[in-house]
């Protein structure tokens, strides 16, 4: 064994004594509710697919079609070979869907974090975050070379505080930007956006939200927590991504077109990344028309339902804004790989959550539910849960770090 090879060797020891490893679970069947993984078939409470759309055959449908139109590949970068036609129609209905000028798609949510926060922000900027943000904004932070400052989740009083520091402290040329989820991904928690927008305009700042986890769920027209709030209007940089409630993939920004004509001259993950594959975009577009259909508010009403289904059966009380996303907080990265484990032999999927993803020492379960879950999943969960659940709180509250979910 070479030198390379011995000291990779001794750094996966370090993970396995950390109770830290990881691999891959190999799946042989759609995303759904009910997934066949590993030779076993597992009811599934691990996913993003909230509204069950990543097997909808209006998506599946609209990927087919843009792949026989289009190819398999886009060969290269949007600025390069061209830019094909399912990525603008993709970006005037994500625009239209979120009532912004204008939208921009990404690849990834990650390349769609680190893409705008660097072309944005540079070493005369501030940039605050909440503490639980996901990692891919915490890395653009990071990279853009700005101050960076962190408030505690979700707590206005601090980042009042650091934005009246960054009042004395800015030069003229100094932008702050405040970054924050609406809905964060490891607790389900719901940002206080109409404090954090008066904050914000009230020091002369900039707000990025992601909604990763509310776009397609919340909201009249189910554009997201923003909307649902009445402060879409009030927030500069709106983000989301493709491959959670709409079921295709890739990331977003809406907002002004001054905003993204900037993004596509300054955003190094979009200028230097090959174009998505068309059938994402077609897929995408697909869902968009969906979520905004009787079908998406029903399937929307559906997600409800099962939330507070698993939310009765644990006793977890009344929110004012619902979540699919349900933490039960165990601690220990060992003690919740083996509660995993223990739940994967009675056939139930649920994921162990442990650091970088979390912070050392809140380790957990992560339960999402989906519109296609039926009660009767919903009570075998529970049913397999009970047992364990003394070992546990469910709150979804509990300490964490920076996301990377």
């Amino acid at each position: 064994m070479n030198t390379f090879e011995a000291e990779l060797q001794s750094r996966l020891a370090e993970i396995r004594a950390a109770g830290l490893w990881r691999g891959l679970h190999r799946v042989d069947s759609a995303q759904g509710p009910v997934i066949e993984c590993q030779g076993r078939t597992l009811t599934n409470f691990s996913s993003n697919d909230y509204l069950g759309l990543a097997n909808h055959p209006a998506l599946k449908v609209a990927a087919i079609q843009a792949v026989e139109q289009l190819g398999a590949g886009a060969g290269a970068s949007r600025l390069i070979c061209g830019s094909l036609a399912p990525f603008h129609e993709l970006e005037e209905a994500l625009a239209a869907f979120k009532g912004t000028e204008a939208a921009l798609t990404f690849s990834t949510g990650y390349a769609t974090a680190v893409g705008t926060i660097t072309a944005l922000m540079g070493k005369d900027g501030i940039i605050i975050l909440d503490k639980l943000v996901h990692a891919s904004i915490v890395d653009a932070a990071k990279l853009s070379g700005a101050k960076l400052r962190v408030f505690a989740h979700n707590d206005l009083n601090d980042l009042e505080d650091i934005l009246k520091w960054s009042a004395k402290t800015r030069s003229e040329k100094s932008q702050v930007l405040v970054v924050t989820e609406s809905i964060f991904s490891m607790d389900g928690d719901a940002a206080p956006l109409r404090g954090i927008v008066a904050l914000k305009e009230q020091h002369n700042a900039w707000l990025m939200v992601d909604e990763a986890h509310a776009t397609g769920l919340y909201g009249a027209q189910r554009r997201g927590l923003a909307e649902q709030l009445g402060v879409s209007d009030r927030i500069e940089i709106q983000m989301g991504t493709l491959g959670k409630a709409l079921g295709a993939s890739g990331g977003y920004i809406c907002g002004s077109r001054a905003l993204i004509d900037f993004l596509i001259n300054r955003a190094r993950s979009f200028i230097f990344s090959t174009a998505p594959v068309p059938a994402a975009a077609g897929a995408a577009t697909a869902a968009l028309k969906l979520v905004q259909s009787d079908e998406g508010q029903q399937r929307t009403e559906q997600l409800w339902s099962r939330a507070t289904e698993l939310n009765s059966a644990l006793r977890i009380p009344h929110s004012a804004i619902p979540s699919a996303i349900r933490p039960i907080m165990l601690g220990d990265a060992s003690a919740a790989v083996a509660v995993a484990g223990r739940l994967r032999e009675q056939g139930i999927f649920v994921p162990a959550i442990r650091y970088p993803t979390v912070a050392r020492g809140a380790a957990r379960l992560r339960i999402t539910v989906t519109a296609e879950h039926t009660p009767d999943q919903i009570q075998a969960l529970t049913r397999a849960l009970q047992p364990l659940l003394h070992h546990s709180s469910p709150s979804p509250h509990g300490p964490a770090s920076a996301c990377s979910t």
